[in-house]
């Protein structure tokens, strides 16, 4: 097939990375262009997510697709071989259910717990450490979310297997730390350990560099 694929996203977005690993998963061919997102945003960019303003975006044979988990279900049903999401309908649903309660229970507590200060930051830990727990009981007995190979949960968990630590490290918080939830951090490590995620992380030092910068900038906007 004569096929053009392309994929907008940032060295360091979670995001943008996660459709890449799909993608290799796939062994699919696909052009990466690197896009400026907090400043000077490309007409390419806009042209192609005028809604939201954001990576990724898949753009294939023309037609674009934004939102990394739609790219992802985008991904799987275009391409068949190495499927990421279950077949049974149910395993499915349930793929879906926790992908979306990583992205939008998770991030956003880890998130805070890490960037907010006082209080603010004890309670957001707190709130962040029951998430946390809920998750690992779906993990336990299994070596992958998705079995015993990387499926659909596993590539939205890349959040959790990498950028968190380095976000901890950054800030100076242990939130997931190996003594609290033993069974994510050891799925974490086997994850960053495959070929296919080890090779699509960005550089730590570089992605340590940026979160601290990131930090410094909140923190300077707290005091004001």
């Amino acid at each position: 097939m004569g096929e053009e694929l392309k994929l907008l996203g940032m060295w360091g977005s979670l995001y943008s990375r996660r459709v890449e690993m799909a993608l290799k998963i796939k062994r699919v061919k696909y052009e990466y262009l690197e896009q400026e997102i907090f400043h000077n945003k490309s007409a390419l960019l806009l042209k192609y997510n005028p809604v939201h303003k954001k990576v990724p975006v898949l753009v294939h044979n023309g037609k674009p697709i934004a939102e990394s988990q739609m790219i992802l279900e985008y991904i799987d049903e275009t391409w068949k071989d190495n499927p990421i999401l279950p077949q049974d309908p149910y395993e499915r649903a349930m793929a879906r259910f926790w992908a979306k309660f990583v992205d939008e229970k998770c991030v956003p507590a880890l998130w805070k717990s890490c960037m907010s200060v006082g209080p603010e930051r004890e309670k957001a830990q707190e709130e962040a450490c029951e998430l946390l727990s809920t998750l690992e009981g779906e993990l336990k007995g299994k070596k992958f979310f998705g079995g015993e190979n990387i499926g659909f949960v596993d590539i939205v968990g890349d959040v959790l297997a990498y950028w968190v630590g380095v976000l901890q490290e950054a800030v100076g918080v242990d939130v997931l730390t190996e003594d609290k939830f033993p069974v994510l951090c050891r799925w974490a490590e086997d994850f960053r350990n495959c070929p296919v995620v080890k090779e699509n992380l960005p550089p730590r030092d570089k992605l340590l560099a940026f979160f601290k910068t990131q930090s410094e900038m909140l923190n300077s906007l707290q005091k004001k």
